[in-house]
């Protein structure tokens, strides 16, 4: 987390602060004053997962206060760079502490769930069931595949599904994580199979949602319903 990320979103929040107290309701009928909640909404979230739930609404008021009216600032410089620094050195201590316990209950929930039945292991750590079998083709790495699926994290927490959009999605073989590109070349057409990727076969430390937690394992139900013909594709583009 960057200093000027930080201030960004405390500079955000504090004018949302600013403009009212815990003992006043705002009205959200207007486009401004919706998308206004909306700003504050979302920074708090922001600043919430970064581990800044501690800040003091006064003391934000308070700032937004002096720079708008023009008044002498209460803390110099320095200081305030000093305390970004210490408020970002807190945040990365924070995500280092819960980057590793993810990566050990993604270890201890691999280990424990390569002993039930069904589950298959391969030499890469991906571990995977077939829910359902079917005799159609395999991909290769250069097709293009249509598929369903349903992603989730080892606590059942949805965070990404074609299924509840209601359209499966087109996509290279090749051009995926590292765990699906395994778990689909093993599939064939009309099957589904249930995928779970350890966090290095997904997406590691750097986790590209907020929705996903860094080393995470991920669970995904996936049906692969077709293999791209790319004849038939340039002979339909024409």
């Amino acid at each position: 987390m960057k200093q000027h990320r930080l201030a960004a979103a405390v500079a955000l929040v504090s004018l949302v602060l600013a403009g009212c107290d815990s003992q006043t309701s705002v009205e959200l009928k207007t486009p401004a004053q919706k998308a206004s909640y909306g700003i504050g909404l979302n920074m708090g979230k922001s600043l919430a997962q970064e581990g800044m739930d501690d800040l003091d609404s006064k003391a934000v008021a308070q700032g937004i206060e002096d720079a708008v009216g023009k008044k002498e600032q209460k803390l110099k410089d320095e200081e305030l760079v000093e305390a970004f620094a210490a408020l970002q050195k807190r945040a990365e201590e924070r995500m280092a502490k819960m980057s590793e316990e993810s990566a050990a209950a993604g270890k201890k929930f691999l280990e424990e769930n390569g002993k039930k039945a069904g589950v298959t292991t391969t030499a890469s750590g991906l571990q995977y069931e077939v829910i359902k079998k079917a005799d159609g083709p395999q991909p290769k790495p250069t097709d293009v595949v249509t598929v369903h699926y349903t992603g989730k994290l080892t606590n059942g927490t949805v965070f990404d599904s074609s299924v509840e959009r209601g359209s499966p999605i087109d996509l290279p073989v090749s051009g995926v994580i590292p765990g699906w590109v395994e778990g689909l070349q093993l599939m064939h057409v009309g099957e589904k199979y249930k995928l779970y990727i350890p966090s290095d076969l997904a997406y590691g430390a750097q986790s590209p949602s907020p929705a996903i937690p860094a080393n995470s394992v991920l669970v995904f139900d996936l049906e692969l319903l077709a293999i791209k013909d790319p004849a038939k594709e340039d002979a339909a583009a024409k």
